[in-house]
């Protein structure tokens, strides 16, 4: 499988590229996204493979593995142009999570047998960290891997699992060292999600959507060629795979977010508000607080590029981002005043509920990708140098 090379990418100034590149996407577009759930993954596995095929995946991927190895620069601009084209985006959580992890810590052979169908879209990946009782607490996992012979046999629970219902695999969190062992016992398993013992179920959330998965796994036999690192030496991959998803998409979303804000702006004209003083004054905080997103997902892009990781400023993204999106939803609703509580199903639904719907979805994010508190342990620690929480690892323990 090979992604078929694009117009030379390196022969084009800048705003060359950006002409070409938005000229594919307007070009290709998929079309509007099936509403039957078979239908839709469909649809998005044949838009991945075009984009894939056409030599435009993985705008920071290595060109070995089908990515496009584009600078600094570029990379701003696929990402602006792609949120800008409202086309869909990777399946699953793998791409922009594990596949990092997998360039820096995997074998060759795993590369190979993974990196490409994952990009293409012809693999569905899902995350299995977070457990019941260990979501934040990672180094709490108790779902367990016990080595017998060639493979691993592994029983536990995950949840909150983005994906694990389309998932082809899953890259879990085991525990191989004992009990206590905590960060010193933890080993990084590729799991085939079609496995017998793979039970998964989805989560209804409040938007009425199943996002989210728990995942059971009954004496779930992995071979041992499918661990990435070494056995007990998991923990410096889940910092990489945890860096990489805060860090994942951060150009994609201030991109997104500058329509979203737009479309909030023409909401609250729409609804008479823009004469309010007070209706302005938050708007014009929410331009300056998506230009700084825009500011610091270049940041974070610069900083893969200079050391391969986004390092702990990844969670000042993160948490911006989250507090963003959360307090751009609480204004959206007032603006619709009694229509605010209205479904998408509701036939008075303004904008067929879309607000109320993001609204909704928005909650969970102060927990996705690592909870509030935990990013701002990570800044306070990491990046101001404040004291260390006791209960959480040291950072030497991560390299």
């Amino acid at each position: 499988m090979t992604s078929t090379a694009s117009p030379c990418h390196s022969s084009l100034t800048d705003d060359e590229f950006r002409e070409h590149l938005r000229t594919f996407l307007i070009s290709h577009h998929p079309g509007r996204r099936p509403k039957d759930p078979a239908a839709r993954l469909a649809w998005q596995k044949s838009w991945l493979a075009t984009l894939f095929d056409a030599g435009y995946a993985g705008p920071s991927w290595p060109r070995e593995y089908g990515g496009m190895d584009l600078s600094f620069a570029r990379q701003v601009i696929y990402q602006e142009e792609y949120a800008r084209a409202r086309v869909p985006g990777p399946l699953g959580t793998g791409v922009g999570i594990a596949a990092p992890t997998l360039i820096r810590y995997g074998t060759e052979e795993q590369k190979e047998r993974h990196l490409r169908p994952m990009l293409r879209g012809d693999k569905v990946w899902a995350q299995g960290y977070s457990e019941p009782d260990a979501g934040s607490d990672l180094p709490a996992l108790r779902t367990t891997a016990r080595r017998e012979g060639d493979h691993y046999v592994v029983n536990g629970q995950k949840v909150w699992n983005s994906a694990a219902d389309i998932a082809d695999v899953l890259f879990t969190l085991v525990r191989t060292g004992d009990a206590w062992s905590r960060q010193d016992g933890i080993s990084y398993l590729l799991v085939d999600a079609h496995a017998p013992g793979v039970t998964v179920r989805p989560l209804r959330d409040l938007t009425g959507d199943a996002h989210f998965c728990e995942i059971f796994f009954t004496d779930v036999r992995v071979p041992v060629a499918d661990r990435v690192g070494e056995e007990n030496g998991g923990w410096p991959l889940v910092r990489t795979s945890l860096g990489h998803e805060r860090a994942a998409g951060a150009m994609n979303q201030a991109a997104r977010y500058r329509r979203v804000l737009d479309e909030l702006v023409e909401l609250a004209r729409d609804r008479g508000a823009l004469a309010d003083s007070l209706v302005r004054d938050r708007l014009a905080d929410f331009e300056i607080r998506v230009r700084i997103m825009r500011y610091t997902g270049m940041r974070t892009i610069a900083d893969i590029l200079a050391t391969g990781e986004p390092g702990p400023a990844s969670s000042t993204s993160r948490l911006f981002i989250v507090t963003f999106e959360q307090d751009l939803h609480e204004f959206a609703l007032g603006l619709l005043g009694p229509y605010g509580v209205l479904g998408r199903n509701d036939p008075h639904a303004v904008e067929r509920g879309r607000w109320v719907w993001g609204f909704l979805r928005t909650r969970a994010s102060s927990i996705g990708a690592g909870t509030a508190e935990i990013q701002r342990n990570t800044i306070a620690e990491q990046v101001l140098g404040l004291p260390r929480d006791p209960a959480m690892p040291h950072r030497e323990d991560s390299r």
